[in-house]
């Protein structure tokens, strides 16, 4: 056993307990040096945990499979553990604390016989930040450590920092038997500790990730007057250099990562704008010493979905995913031995093993290569357009956020909340309609407030409030400009009528010189939209008349809109901010002028 990287009494004290209740066989610090970190990559490749890819083509790449019935975050076995069931609010799985402790240790129990523990330290954010937290997970799996040591800033420097603290979150990852039936990812907001048990899928045991970064760090944020949000970070530099930054919150499935990795249009490229990337997923924010908001990504890397992602649809993810790279349950080339997944290209290799471990031939299978929701887990230092704010410790300050969704008919293009306040009622009523891949019901709308709706850790009615508190201690001249956008308007044979992708920049050029007060705009009973003359169509091939159509505001589609929006807050009953329900009224009142 290697002697404590640290003499952190909290710390030390904890795990000693898990010891006590797990049993390891050995344990191990991750100290984050190379040596340890290949060391472990070996011993996984031998193990046959992981299979080392083509050093020449994927140089330090590896694929991993997980179990058949562990392939994706599991909402309903996602628990909030708050004492008062009332705190965990009506969206989130309730269980008593005390109750749930009890079933996970014993669920847990002497899982780790036989078996070592490795002890992570980890940093979200630039270590040493003052924007940064610091959590600790112990688990049994190298997957993990390797994972993580991608996704966060992992090692002795963290401990460090930490130094005699006890502001730390505490991880428990035990694989156990792999049971879906005994699986349960457990939040405990109030005594900063994540559990999960009988899984081994990344975005259930890479603790750091959304169990962290935003279950936990939301209601932290909620404590301490900052915000964990599920916000991609950009920044988008005009010709004279000058580059301004956004947070950008969008479902799963409406390109968040295309957008947060953005190619600019050639006509704009020629003109030396250029998008860089800060972050992918998270946002912490905070007041900064100037009065502005300020954000940095949490995280070290991306832990994105594979199929799809091709040098069309996102060049920089899939340049991001060409060194260091950890993929999972995507589909094996043995001629080159190199990975595959459905939308990488149109050439599927015959000789081949698919995410299951079954031979594979993609000319005559009819079975999918690689999982629909198999992952790539990349650094970000990777990406060809990684900001050189990454690493700042301050953060970027944010000019704009954004809110969007998949909606066919009812939502413009793009348009402007009237304040913050009104900004946050636009967050909040957000929400994309189901495509058939999702539930065989088409159409249907989906509510997802601000993209949380999965990852708040706590009582969304109480979060909204916290939107509006932080709000009231902004300088409105100096406060982020609130925006919603919808790619995905079609006409009524089902076409798309935006062109998406690298055009979106248009919008985002838009959205800046609204913040700048360099356009104006018209103000309806939804927010302000744009002229259709002020959005920059050059080298497109769409008039400004094509434009103006998905610029309008159906007068009769929202107010059916606004009985949705209506079910979605009765919900929350008295933890419904009056000042939302206030927005509700001003908008109904509005569309009846």
């Amino acid at each position: 056993m290697q002697t404590n990287l640290t003499s952190n009494k909290s710390l030390l004290a904890w795990l000693d307990e898990k010891v006590e209740l797990l049993k390891p066989s050995e344990i191990v610090w991750i100290d984050g040096s190379k040596e340890q970190i290949d060391a472990l990559k070996a011993e996984a490749v031998e193990t046959g945990e992981m299979i080392k890819l083509n050093e020449d083509l994927l140089p330090d790449c590896y694929l991993h499979r997980t179990a058949e019935n562990d392939v994706a975050r599991v909402e309903d076995r996602t628990l909030i553990c708050t004492k008062n069931e009332k705190d965990a609010g009506p969206t989130n799985h309730w269980m008593d604390p005390e109750k749930c402790y009890k079933m996970l240790y014993d669920i847990a129990a002497g899982s780790y016989e036989g078996r070592t523990m490795y002890i992570i330290p980890y940093s979200m954010g630039p270590v040493g930040s003052p924007l940064s937290k610091i959590g600790v997970e112990i688990t049994d799996s190298i997957y993990v450590v390797l994972n993580m040591n991608i996704m966060t800033r992992v090692g002795k420097a963290v401990l460090d920092v930490l130094g005699d603290s006890d502001d730390w979150v505490r991880g428990m990852h035990c694989k156990c038997n792999v049971d879906p039936e005994n699986r349960w990812i457990c939040q405990f907001p109030e005594d900063n500790t994540i559990i999960s048990v009988n899984s081994a899928y990344g975005g259930n045991v890479l603790l750091g990730k959304k169990c962290f970064a935003l279950r936990i760090a939301s209601y932290l944020g909620k404590n301490e007057g900052w915000q964990a949000e599920h916000m991609l970070i950009l920044g988008l530099e005009k010709p004279n250099g000058e580059t301004k930054y956004i947070c950008a919150a969008f479902p799963s499935a409406c390109g968040k990562t295309n957008l947060a990795m953005l190619i600019p249009p050639e006509g704009y490229q020629r003109k030396g704008y250029k998008v860089w990337c800060v972050g992918d997923d998270i946002s912490w924010i905070r007041k900064g010493p100037d009065g502005r908001l300020y954000a940095i990504n949490p995280e070290n890397g991306f832990f994105g979905v594979a199929p799809g992602t091709n040098m069309k649809s996102n060049p920089n993810a899939l340049k991001s995913t060409m060194k260091g790279t950890i993929f999972t349950n995507v589909c094996h080339n043995l001629d080159n031995n190199t990975v595959w997944w459905e939308g990488l290209d149109k050439n599927p290799p015959t000789n081949a093993i698919d995410w299951k471990g079954n031979p594979w031939n993609g000319a005559e299978s009819e079975e999918k290569g690689a999982h629909p929701n198999s992952r790539f887990t990349s650094p970000a230092v990777n990406c060809p357009c990684i900001s050189s704010e990454f690493e700042n410790p301050q953060g970027v300050p944010i000019s704009a956020i954004v809110f969007g969704g998949r909606r066919a008919k009812l939502t413009p293009l793009v348009y402007q909340s009237k304040d913050w306040n009104h900004g946050v009622f636009v967050g909040s009523i957000m929400g994309s309609e189901t495509t058939a891949a999702a539930t065989g019901a088409v159409g249907v709308v989906r509510r997802d407030p601000m993209a949380m709706l999965p990852f708040c850790g706590y009582n969304m009615g109480d979060y909204w409030k916290h939107w509006i508190e932080i709000g009231e201690t902004l300088d409105p001249e100096k406060a982020p400009k609130i925006f919603n956008v919808n790619w995905f308007r079609k006409d009524d044979e089902g076409n798309f009528l935006w062109p998406g992708f690298g055009d979106n920049m248009r919008v985002l050029d838009w959205i800046i010189d609204r913040c700048d007060g360099k356009v104006d705009a018209q103000k309806t009973a939804i927010g302000y939209l744009p002229y259709a003359k002020d959005i920059n169509l050059e080298g497109l091939d769409m008039t400004v008349e094509e434009l103006d159509n998905i610029l309008d505001v159906d007068k009769d589609a929202w107010e059916e809109e606004l009985k949705g929006v209506e079910e979605l807050y009765a919900k929350f009953g008295d933890t419904l901010p009056e000042e939302l329900a206030a927005e509700l009224a001003e908008v109904k009142a509005d569309l009846n002028k």
